[in-house]
């Protein structure tokens, strides 16, 4: 089974104008499937996360996971954002222990679940720590480990290193990576970044004002490297993709 995205759009409106956010968007994520949603800020990418999470509705069109009509949030789609989100007043092994319990196991049980996640992502040693006390990568290997404690079918990750330094990110990067090719859970990530795309994805959805303008197949092996000519290659089609498609898009809006 897979995530299926179906004709769906999406409308703000306020006193002042009306804001056509999504326009019509399909596509599919299959089974062990890493995808990124590519595009430049206020694109649409965060809406649609948000639409699949459960958080907003569809004005029109349909999203479906594992053959269900979404309707609200569910177990079923673990999100990752940006800002990690975790409690500050509860530790590391308690934040993660959290979905478990909500899922009715017992506090033993959740425990035991959330120290096979913390271990997963080699965080042991911070097992009592509170997440003030944590980097900022730290805090987001802890949210990626509270997301899949509760073994969803998707995890959704909204720009989830763009706070962090250059190297920091790169760090993520791999190590999401090493999760990923363990669990094989599938995974809908947006990015603004076309390498950090390139570096993780097996398919890229370009979107530009609300449609998706390229969905293009990742066919490198892994591990890729920058240096290598088709990730160039690849890098420079999906910048000449964005640049194509605003320029056109500025021309038919007479700028």
């Amino acid at each position: 089974m897979s995530l299926q995205i179906r004709n769906v759009s999406k409308t703000f409106k306020s006193e002042k104008e009306v804001k056509h956010v999504l326009r019509e968007i399909s596509f599919d994520v299959k089974d062990n499937e890493f995808v990124c949603i590519l595009g430049h800020s206020g694109c649409g990418k965060s809406t649609l996360l948000n639409m699949i999470a459960g958080f907003l509705r569809p004005d029109e069109g349909e999203i479906i996971v594992e053959g269900e009509s979404v309707t609200g949030p569910s177990k079923q789609r673990g999100v990752v954002f940006q800002e990690h989100a975790l409690f500050p007043w509860s530790s590391v092994i308690e934040n993660i222990a959290f979905g478990p319990k909500l899922q009715g196991l017992s506090k033993e049980e959740a425990l035991s679940k959330a120290e096979e996640y913390l271990k997963l992502v080699g965080l042991e040693a911070a097992r009592d720590q509170y997440p003030s006390q944590l980097s900022g990568g730290m805090q987001q290997r802890v949210g990626i480990a509270r997301a899949l404690a509760n073994e969803p079918e998707i995890l959704l990750m909204d720009e989830p290193f763009g706070a962090l330094d250059i190297l920091t990110r790169e760090t993520m990067r791999r190590e999401l990576l090493g999760i990923w090719m363990e669990l094989r859970t599938k995974v809908l990530f947006i990015t603004h970044s076309i390498p950090e795309a390139v570096y993780l994805a097996d398919r890229i959805i370009v979107m530009k004002d609300g449609d998706v303008v390229a969905n293009e197949e990742v066919t490198m092996k892994r591990p890729r490297d920058a240096k290598q000519k088709e990730f160039g290659e690849l890098v420079s089609y999906l910048e000449g993709t964005l640049i194509e498609e605003t320029s056109v898009i500025k021309k038919a809006e007479g700028m």
